[in-house]
Formats: structure tokens, sequence, C-alpha cells
């Protein structure tokens, strides 16, 4: 049996076809509708988008990056653990505690763990080296005596270091490229203490040790050890080994006090730098703060800038006393202001 032709079908399926026309054509009909609701839409859009973006630049919780990632990113643990810190009422931000999971953060936020600083800024770099002597602190002698350039020649950043020792002093030095934590660990004014150990010429008594603490008539003026103690003393006197701390950043100050009571340094070394401790470092040796040890320092640096802010004194290095250890960073020449023992050889 033949298929039928088109004109011999069943009506029915020719009205079926019918029927789906105007369907089609009242979706034409409404196209233009559709269109010119799609086009008002479009035109409302730019002005609420505005309101928008205004209304997340007004709100600061909007803008920055999660709490818990920068943390993650600065070391501090992983990003579950830093949620748990938070959630623990743990973590505070500009000296307030937050437990909001979706708070957003800036690098140059403060942020603290039980009440110990933490760095978000992952561009800063902090470095301890035991410095040999024969090695004049700065990053480019204009001299050309062996400077510090050989010890940071493998870092990326730009670094510079805080405060000096003098080329004859071996010992613990700071590298940094943190301008403000520079300023507040090398200004006197702070009261960043420094421990040296001195091998000295002659035996050193009691009395000796008290006119230390007491204070030593300079020519710049009388000048006071924070402590000292007398820790071994070579057979028959000879030489005595003495432990000394200060914060005092004049020039040359631990060889010029000791010659002042009569005996002169045949060694000196720096073991301590406020928190930080030279430990098994090797001579010449340098290795990255541990985040222990930088949060100390941080903590430091953050409670000496509050206090000092309050007080109303340069905490920035842009004052009259200002850290010339943040200068040097711009000359690339290392820190000009010396230290405890820092006036160049």
């Amino acid at each position: 049996m033949h298929d039928s032709p088109a004109h011999d079908r069943p009506a029915h399926d020719r009205s079926a076809r019918d029927r789906s026309a105007p369907d089609r054509s009242a979706r034409d009909r409404q196209a233009p509708d559709s269109q010119a609701r799609d086009s008002q839409a479009r035109e409302r859009q730019p002005g609420d988008s505005k309101a928008r973006d205004t209304q997340s630049h007004d709100d600061p919780a909007q803008d920055g990056i999660r709490l818990q990632k920068l943390m993650a990113a600065a070391g501090v643990a992983s990003r579950r653990v830093s949620e748990d810190l938070i959630s623990a009422g743990r973590v505070e931000v500009n000296g307030e505690v937050v437990m909001e999971l979706g708070r957003r953060v800036q690098e140059t936020d403060l942020v603290s763990v039980d009440g110990v600083a933490i760095q978000l800024d992952t561009s800063r770099r902090y470095l301890m080296l035991n410095k040999p002597t024969g090695i004049v602190s700065s990053l480019q002698d204009d001299r050309g005596r062996p400077d510090l350039s050989q010890f940071v020649s493998r870092y990326e950043e730009r670094l510079f270091n805080v405060g000096r020792l003098d080329a004859q002093t071996s010992g613990l030095l700071i590298l940094t490229n943190d301008g403000e934590l520079a300023h507040v660990l090398a200004h006197p004014s702070f009261g960043v203490m420094k421990t040296y150990i001195a091998w000295v010429e002659g035996r050193v008594t009691p009395a000796t040790i008290a006119k230390l603490t007491s204070g030593v008539d300079l020519e710049d003026g009388q000048i006071a050890a924070d402590k000292a103690r007398i820790l071994d003393q070579a057979a028959g006197g000879r030489e005595t080994i003495v432990e000394i701390t200060l914060h005092s950043g004049r020039n040359r100050i631990v060889r010029r006090m000791l010659e002042e009571v009569g005996h002169p340094v045949v060694d000196l070394v720096r073991r301590q730098f406020g928190p930080l401790h030279l430990g098994t470092l090797a001579i010449g040796e340098i290795r990255d703060l541990t985040k222990a040890e930088l949060g100390q320092l941080l903590t430091i640096s953050r409670t000496a800038k509050a206090d000092a802010g309050t007080a109303g004194t340069d905490v920035d290095g842009t004052g009259a006393d200002a850290s010339a250890s943040a200068g040097a960073a711009n000359a690339g020449t290392g820190a000009a202001r010396a230290d405890a023992d820092g006036a160049p050889s």
C-alpha cells in the first residue's frame, strides 16, 4: 500500500500544525515587549552597580582578603586552623578581637594571635647574621673593604642592616627591608636592649661592675650600663670575660666604657638583640627569623609605636630623630646610625 500524498493526510495532522503557527506568532509579538524590558533593566543597572560599588567602597569589611587566607599565606597556620583561632576569639585586628570568619583585612592591618603580632605582608624579610670580624656594617663600603653585600646578594629583596657593629666586633646583626621595625630597634629612645660578651684585659672586680652600672663619665657625657656581670676570669687575672647589657646608641660605647674603667677590650661579641639570641648560628652564617622570633620583634615595635604615638613622639622615622637604618634603605649604603658598638673602624 502506497503512502498517501500530503493533501490526502488526515485533517487533524494539518490542524495541529496550523495551531502551532499562532503560538509562534504570539511569541514574535511578545519579543519587542521582552526586549524593551531587558533594555530598561540594562539602563537601570549602571546606577545600581554604582550604588553597590559605593556601598562596598564605604564598607571596609567588603575590601581586602579574608583574614584566615592571609594568616595561612603568612605561615601562621593552615586556613582551617586559622579559622579555629578566629572563632575562639584569639585573633585581634587593629586592637579589636575578631570572631567573624568572613572578615576581610589588608596586609597593612595590624593582626595578632594570642597577643603576639604577626606579619601579613609577605614581601617583608627578616634575617639574622652572625657577622664575622673584618666585615664593615655597610652594604657598599666606599673604601672597598669587605662588607655585608656578600651575605645578602642571594636575596631578591633590598635589605639593610639594623644598626652597626664595628669591623672588629662580631655577632648578631639584623637585616631587613622593614624600615619602621628597624627604626624602633635601632633608636635608643625605644629602649631595646643589646647584650655583649667582652674579653677584656686585667682582672675586673665587683667594684668595677658597680661603676659600669652606676655611670661612667665619657667625653660625650655620662653613660651607665643597664646590666653588667663577670662571667669568668683567666688564671693569673690576665683577662676577664664580662657580660654587659645596654640600650644606648652611642658610638663604640661598649669599648669606650670598658677602656674608661681600665679594662680595654680584647674581643667583643654581640650575643643578643632584644628578644633575639645568637644561639648556635655559626660565624658568617645567615638565616631567616623564625615565626616566634619575628612575632616578638613585631610586638615590641607595635607596642613602642603605640606608646610613642600617645606621647606624640616620632615613631615612623620621619622626624629629626629618624633612624638612619631606614634612611640607609634608600641610600643602599647600610645603616648610618651606630648602635652600642657601631662606629666604623
